[in-house]
């Protein structure tokens, strides 16, 4: 017979715990009320008792995170109330859980060797149903804790819109070269969409805002963090004062920060203090998303991947590359309106960035500092 043990409630308002400590191992043989394992909450540390007499699975490990409910472990009760001889060929509690799980011939006769061949999930099948459990690293969960807080005390809403990409990509193919050649480094499109934000936060300042209680600040510097994935997980450095940088300034400060993610040299500094977010998921070929704001911002724009797609310009249709832009917002200090009115100026200054940005075609040389 097989008891299980769930996690207990450690009170109200706490719905999940960690393992902080196994007392006992795996496959031993465990008296009824015998202190087995403890468990930390966010107010206390408990005690978890074994309810009967009889050999305990381990179902989580230390460190795993449980919710409320969820098992911890299962007991193999052991009707004759005593630990079972390592010497026999075959022990009594052996022999029960194999006649019960009709697991014959199949393994070795030891007491262990029984409870390993018990079928996950109590089933009567022998396939395969492994899995593996890691704890998650400290930025992770501390990730997750700030992602969930904007989700419960903001009112996040979304809106879309699509950009034309062509003059964008005309730009790239015809200085990509040259711009490698005299700054080193890549000419992306971070650069465009970071100056086309910062001319429509001038434009709708509070998009570049963020409440403190019950005040609104409104800032007059621009902090652009960019969201960047590493080998510890997603990461959101910040580039100080973007609105007097360059294209190439930008550009150099992005492969600076990027190299020092990769490298794990990135301080907390380099991650504090942003005023407005770019994320770019269309580099893992992300369609369309809804991101989620980077507290305690206001606003975060999307970018994704560009798609050759069929449109109508001038009552022909004809194929462009289209890539579609997502501001998700805080509705209580910004308006649909706004937010609508920010993702269209941004898209006007992709579509047309010599007239919007640069100002004409003989400035551009001097734009990208060539």
């Amino acid at each position: 017979m097989l008891l299980e043990i769930t996690i207990p409630s450690p009170g109200e308002s706490i719905t999940e715990v960690e393992i902080s400590s196994w007392l006992v191992k795996d496959g031993d043989f465990v008296k009824k009320n015998q202190v087995i394992a403890e468990i930390d909450s966010d107010k206390a540390t408990l005690e978890i008792r074994a309810e009967e007499s009889g050999i305990l699975i381990i179902k989580a490990k230390k460190g795993e995170i449980l919710k409320v409910g969820e098992i911890l472990c299962l007991i193999v009760i052991d009707t004759s109330k005593k630990e079972p001889s390592e010497k026999n060929s075959t022990s009594p509690s052996a022999k029960k859980i194999l006649s019960q799980y009709k697991i014959y011939n199949k393994i070795a006769p030891k007491k262990h060797d029984a409870i390993k061949a018990i079928p996950s999930m109590g089933t009567k099948s022998l396939i395969n149903r492994s899995f593996n459990v890691k704890r998650l690293s400290k930025l992770r969960r501390k990730l997750s804790e700030r992602l969930v807080s904007v989700k419960n005390e903001t009112a996040m809403l979304t809106t879309f819109n699509e950009v034309d990409m062509s003059q964008i990509l005309f730009l790239k193919r015809k200085y990509k070269d040259v711009f490698q050649e005299k700054h080193g480094v890549n000419l992306g499109f971070m650069p465009f969409f970071v100056k086309s934000c910062i001319k429509a936060l001038k434009e709708y300042p509070n998009i570049h805002s963020m409440i403190d209680r019950e005040n609104q600040i409104n800032f007059n510097y621009y902090d652009v963090s960019i969201a960047v994935s590493g080998p510890k997980g997603l990461m959101v450095p910040v580039i100080r004062n973007a609105d007097t940088l360059s294209f190439r300034g930008i550009e150099k400060t992005i492969k600076d920060l990027s190299n020092r993610i990769k490298n794990s040299t990135i301080s907390i500094d380099d991650m504090t203090g942003g005023t407005f977010t770019i994320t770019n998921g269309g580099i893992f070929g992300s369609m369309l998303s809804t991101p989620i704001i980077n507290p305690p911002q206001s606003a975060i724009l999307g970018m994704h991947n560009i798609v050759e797609r069929p449109v109508v310009i001038l009552g022909k249709i004809e194929i462009r590359p289209i890539m579609y832009l997502a501001l998700s917002y805080d509705h209580r200090i910004i308006d649909g309106k706004e937010a609508v009115g920010f993702l269209f100026s941004i898209k006007k200054s992709i579509e047309n960035p010599i007239k919007t940005l640069i100002g004409s075609e003989n400035e551009l040389n001097n734009y990208f500092e060539l």
